[in-house]
């Protein structure tokens, strides 16, 4: 967790298209095989365009139409959809700020999608391809989510991942932070290592600016409950001059600990929180079930099945000590 170690936070969205690329990469192996995929992809196209709408038909059917953009219509359940997927309590709703927001971002969605259209792009084999895999995302992350609420989470539950998890709830703290952020890029181990000795920001931020690396310095607060358990450790047991980096998504961040504040979460908003938590595990739980079953079923074909017997094996370079 010092410098020279880093913290990766794991992306299971880009997990559930996995198979879908290889299953469309395997039957792209042979001429006859593009021309299967370019039928399917026509037909596929077609579908979806009349699914689209026969969708916007239902749409103005069954709800209020709240705008005309064009031959677009713009419906109140697509309008409470977007405040579904934005997050939105109800009583922010009826927020007319609020609603001005999302229902101008609605408009020019279906303005740029009329012109889209009009442009045929539609029928261009690439952004088929986009349609179908945004398809399969949507489904595959709807039935995992749909999995995973069904399964009830106890109060006993609750109560045990709050006593074990004690740095998210009794003993959470906000930890302030002056941090140098980078991009994750080709140049992250070599600006990793080549900080490794650093004792303080100023020797990190000379050592990027030589590499011709990007970066960015600021002051920040991190939740102890959102930092990994082993980071956190190496946190309090620092010294003076100890220099941190941890990875996330996209960004790499180096940073020195400034202060700390107790900030405890107790009540029901820690059982809320211990709630969420115990979704996202239960989550990951099931993808790896799922992950298991696909690559059970799955069969490669060519230079693909030797690649992927080796799957279970670490890839050069993937990960750092």
């Amino acid at each position: 967790s010092r410098i020279g170690s880093r913290v990766v936070l794991p992306s299971w969205a880009a997990s559930l298209s996995t198979s879908w690329r290889f299953a469309m990469e395997r039957l792209m192996g042979s001429f006859f095989g593009i021309c299967r995929v370019t039928a399917i992809i026509g037909f596929c196209g077609l579908a979806l365009v009349g699914c689209g709408k026969n969708a916007d038909q239902g749409a103005a059917s069954k709800g209020q139409v709240v705008a005309h953009v064009g031959n677009e219509v713009v419906t109140t359940q697509e309008l409470e959809n977007e405040f579904r997927l934005a997050n939105i309590p109800p009583d922010k709703q009826k927020d007319p700020a609020t609603l001005k927001q999302v229902l101008n971002e609605l408009v020019l969605r279906k303005y740029l999608l009329q012109e889209a259209l009009s442009s045929k792009l539609d029928r261009e084999p690439s952004v088929l391809l986009d349609l179908l895999r945004a398809r399969s995302q949507v489904l595959a992350s709807a039935y995992m989510s749909r999995k995973v609420a069904a399964k009830a989470i106890s109060k006993e539950d609750i109560d045990k991942y709050i006593a074990d998890n004690p740095s998210k709830f009794a003993n959470r703290q906000l930890v302030t932070v002056e941090q140098i952020a980078i991009p994750i890029g080709p140049n992250t181990q070599a600006a990793v290592d080549a900080s490794k000795d650093a004792k303080s920001l100023d020797e990190v931020d000379q050592k990027l600016t030589v590499l011709d690396v990007p970066h960015s310095r600021s002051m920040g607060v991190l939740n102890s409950g959102d930092i990994p358990e082993n980071l956190f450790n190496a946190m309090q047991a620092r010294k003076a001059d100890d220099v941190f980096f941890a990875r996330s998504g996209p960004n790499g961040m180096f940073f020195k600990v400034k202060g700390e504040e107790a900030r405890p979460l107790e009540g029901e908003a820690a059982r809320n929180v211990a709630r969420q938590f115990l979704r996202a595990d239960a989550l990951k739980a099931e993808i790896g079930i799922a992950s298991v079953a696909a690559n059970l079923e799955a069969k490669y074909e060519g230079d693909y099945a030797k690649i992927m017997e080796n799957q279970g094996e670490p890839s050069p370079g993937g990960k750092t000590k």
